[in-house]
């Protein structure tokens, strides 16, 4: 009996050795990748795909660089000090791609109607005097965070549809949301355009005041996935890359966005796993998120022509380079185009 006991432990020990090898094996085999992203819903796949394992089923061993403004996560591509970039688009991030430091790979958030993702704020004292509306922003102090960002965009946009110039708005870069939030809080400007988890504790709390979201007065494509010139040599990792996005995506997609109404996800048993991880990520309850639900694709497409349309606007404005478009900056290996 002890003879059997020995032998049955040194097999257990033999098993366990044998197990840890091929576990390191394994860990050996994952292919490295730092992604950059900002903490809003507006990515919610890719906290999906990292929090469930999907990057790691891809082969993919991923760390998550968290920035507070889109620009730098841009140059943060372009400088080796992240592989992957997943942010807004800027007149920054085209700029970098014309000179080719850069490729955009796949869509992300979009501003739609019905899917709050980045609202129109007025300070509480601007409110008091007559700013009610996005189309009473002519002629006040707003704040961005930098020139030719996505919130830059995003009022020039309104400004054409509401006849009124650029220039009637004083823009004021605050170079990061908390800046930008802070402003507003404190009236230093008149108004700001924020995503909506980065403003919904000032909404809630009385601290400013909404007045609507971009994606009901001017929709467009908001962010998307890019790449430098080495991610992009390494095939084989932006392939598992996008496959991994893709499977969050399409998750997210059809158990969260399928279920939102008047601009709120439900919380039920399907959707709250979901959320909760979003909410891991940017810090913010359950209650909260399902309120915050960014439309993404549920393939990852990107708006072709929605981006060249902003590259023409931005370079019409001054505030990107001339001489390339959307054909240019697009990796078409990688790009499923909507």
């Amino acid at each position: 009996m002890i003879r059997y006991a020995r032998l049955a432990m040194t097999a257990l020990l033999g098993l366990a050795t044998l197990l840890t090898t091929l576990g390191a094996a394994h860990a050996d085999q994952m292919e490295k990748a730092r992604i950059g992203v900002l903490r809003l819903s507006s990515s919610a796949p890719v906290f999906i795909a990292q929090d469930k394992g999907y990057f790691r089923d891809a082969g993919l061993e991923v760390e998550l660089k968290f920035f507070d403004a889109a620009q730098p996560v841009a140059v943060a591509t372009t400088t080796g000090d992240v592989d992957v970039g997943i942010t807004a688009f800027t007149a920054g991030l085209y700029n970098l791609a014309g000179k080719g430091t850069l490729k955009i790979i796949a869509g992300m958030s979009r501003d739609r109607p019905g899917y709050p993702l980045i609202g129109y704020f007025a300070s509480n004292k601007a409110y008091e005097a007559g700013l009610k509306t996005p189309k009473d922003l002519a002629g006040k102090r707003i704040a961005i965070t930098q020139v030719g960002s996505s919130f830059h965009y995003s009022l020039g946009l309104l400004a054409d549809k509401y006849g009124f110039k650029l220039s009637d708005m004083k823009l004021v870069p605050l170079q990061s949301m908390s800046n930008m939030a802070a402003a507003l809080k404190g009236e230093t400007v008149d108004a700001a355009l924020l995503p909506v988890s980065a403003a919904r504790k000032l909404m809630d709390d009385g601290e400013v005041k909404h007045l609507g979201w971009v994606g009901d007065e001017t929709p467009w494509q908001v962010s998307g996935v890019f790449a430098g010139p080495k991610t992009l040599a390494d095939k084989e990792l932006v392939t598992r890359l996008l496959s991994a996005l893709q499977r969050a995506e399409r998750e997210y997609h059809d158990v969260v966005l399928a279920t939102v109404k008047d601009g709120h996800a439900a919380i039920d048993d399907k959707t709250k796993p979901l959320l909760a991880i979003i909410g891991k990520y940017t810090n913010l309850p359950v209650e909260q998120v399902a309120g915050n639900c960014a439309y993404i694709d549920p393939q990852g497409r990107l708006d072709v022509k929605n981006v060249d349309d902003q590259i023409k606007w931005l370079q019409a404005q001054g505030f990107a380079d001339k001489g390339y478009d959307a054909e240019a900056i697009i990796a078409k290996d990688y790009v499923k185009a909507d």
